[in-house]
């Protein structure tokens, strides 16, 4: 067995509970005794010991031939998936539905045709009533096949019944595959490079999405076409900075899905996903009211629906709950109480119990980063900036990249490493013009930094202040607007100039917001 299927073998065993360990020793031993059964002995080993040591599963299992342990490992795999599948087909329509499908095809095989029609006619109906359109077809077209080669309960309309619904089904699918695959570059692009940052990109941005755009309505499409329609849209106005669009079809993203509320409990993830970008698009717009509002139905969701029942759900329900939580510290100006979380994401990230992929890592550095340079920690922030800019040919977010070495720069600036500062500023300004990312609120704050290391303590207030009403104006630009999406450069440099906190700057103005919001 190659390396990396040894990998994901040891991978799939760190990750069974211990319900499903159990399953699977009973699932192994329903027709023969364990003792017979070299692979569950393997099993075994493999849980006991952290670290896969194949001449200690050799020591320990005298039975099993090295010749052979390639061929049990992938044995073992197999066994383990089939257990699995077994256990949580109760939890997925789809695999039921799939089950049933498979349980037709037996009996197509063995030429009982009526009882193999009979399946999939309800088979059929379970996967048309939870919109699973993909098997939906694949039943009409075992239909199709059956009552094309033998005769049956055939009546009269049948074949027009079988047609209409292939047709009408086909449709939906390829519709659906539209702006699924729509939503899906949109998505990779974002990953890549993030908020459009110029005039060009946001050309380049529109000019893609009305290439690829389907010519189909929103009210033509079904449910997922509808859902993928939507999220198609969230992803075109959020990287172009139209936040409250973003939020008018997150919002209908969401609707979906309350709309249906057996989708949610089926669809977990996709309806998790769909808050998550509720979220953010009124964390970005400042609509601090209805965001709380969003935030709290999210966290009493486990309460309503069977978030930990899968893995993944779990994970991802962890995930965008403290992304969000962290997002309202942000608005509240409460950095010092953030830092609470801190442990909790540091924990889950070590240990690597939901698979969270690098590039979520990196946004929890850049954030956690954030919340301690908010608080006033600098050296702090530096350590988890250093987590972004010490990894090794990054090729996703290059905005989080850019402007996490750019914080790291002004949170040196703040400990009095002014060496430092006019070391790295030009390491950074190489960096950022070899990406393309040097916009003018980039270059205004390397012409301060570059400065300020020789200027008299007198000096500054006036240059902090210069540097403030320039950027001021530039934040009205729409493709100058990137930056302070990132970091509220505008509140530190107020703070500097009134010699306060960066936090407490924050808060008062939040405070004042609410109190002209009511």
């Amino acid at each position: 067995m190659p390396k990396q299927k040894t990998d994901d073998l040891i991978q799939l065993i760190r990750s069974l509970t211990r319900a499903e360990k159990r399953h699977f020793r009973l699932f192994v031993r329903r027709n023969q005794s364990s003792d017979e059964i070299l692979f569950l002995q393997l099993f075994d080993v493999m849980d006991r010991h952290k670290e896969y040591d194949e001449a200690l599963i050799l020591r320990k299992l005298p039975a099993i031939k090295k010749s052979q342990l390639s061929n049990l490992k992938a044995h073992l795999y197999k066994q383990l998936l089939t257990s699995l599948r077994l256990l949580n087909k109760n939890y997925n329509e789809d695999i039921q539905i799939r089950e049933t499908i498979d349980y037709a095809r037996v009996l197509y095989n063995k030429g009982l045709y009526r009882q193999s029609l009979d399946i999939l006619d309800k088979a059929k109906a379970r996967a048309l009533k939870f919109k699973f359109s993909s098997q939906a077809l694949e039943i009409v077209e075992f239909e199709k096949l059956i009552e094309g080669q033998y005769i049956t309960r055939s009546i009269e309309g049948r074949a027009e019944e079988l047609t209409e619904s292939s047709i009408h089904l086909n449709r939906v699918n390829e519709q659906t595959h539209l702006f699924s695959n729509l939503a899906l570059q949109l998505y990779s692009l974002y990953i890549k490079v993030g908020y459009v940052r110029n005039e060009k990109d946001h050309f380049f941005v529109k000019e893609f999405f009305q290439s690829h755009l389907p010519a189909v309505g929103y009210d033509d499409l079904e449910f997922w076409g509808k859902v993928y329609f939507c999220q198609s849209y969230v992803w075109l106005y959020h990287m172009t900075h139209d936040f409250r669009m973003s939020y008018r079809y997150a919002q209908k993203w969401v609707d979906l899905f309350d709309d249906n509320q057996d989708m949610i409990t089926l669809n977990l993830p996709l309806y998790l996903k769909g808050v998550h970008n509720l979220l953010g698009s009124l964390f970005n717009a400042m609509y601090y009211d209805r965001f709380v509002d969003v935030l709290s139905e999210l966290e009493s969701l486990p309460e309503r629906f069977p978030v930990k029942q899968e893995k993944n759900t779990e994970g991802l329900y962890l995930l965008f709950r403290y992304v969000h939580s962290i997002e309202r510290h942000y608005l509240e100006g409460t950095f010092t109480e953030g830092l609470s979380l801190v442990p909790e994401i540091i924990e889950l990230i070590e240990s690597d119990e939901y698979n969270w992929d690098h590039h979520r890592e990196l946004i929890f550095y850049y954030r956690i980063a954030c919340l301690y340079f908010g608080s006033g920690d600098n050296s702090k922030a530096i350590d988890y900036l250093n987590l972004i800019i010490n990894q090794r040919n990054p090729d996703y977010r290059e905005d989080i990249q850019a402007f996490a070495r750019i914080l790291n720069l002004i949170a040196h600036f703040e400990l009095g490493n002014a060496q430092l500062v006019e070391y790295q500023v030009k390491s950074v300004y190489r960096f950022l013009a070899k990406n393309k990312d040097l916009q003018e609120v980039q270059r205004e704050i390397f012409r301060f930094l570059r400065k300020t290391p020789k200027m008299r303590a007198s000096e500054l207030r006036k240059e902090f202040i210069r540097l403030k009403e320039k950027l001021v104006k530039l934040e009205s630009d729409p493709f100058q607007r990137r930056p302070f999406l990132y970091l509220d450069i505008i509140s530190w440099l107020e703070s500097k100039i009134e010699d306060r906190n960066v936090q407490d700057i924050i808060r008062e103005k939040f405070l004042q917001r609410q109190k002209v919001a009511r």
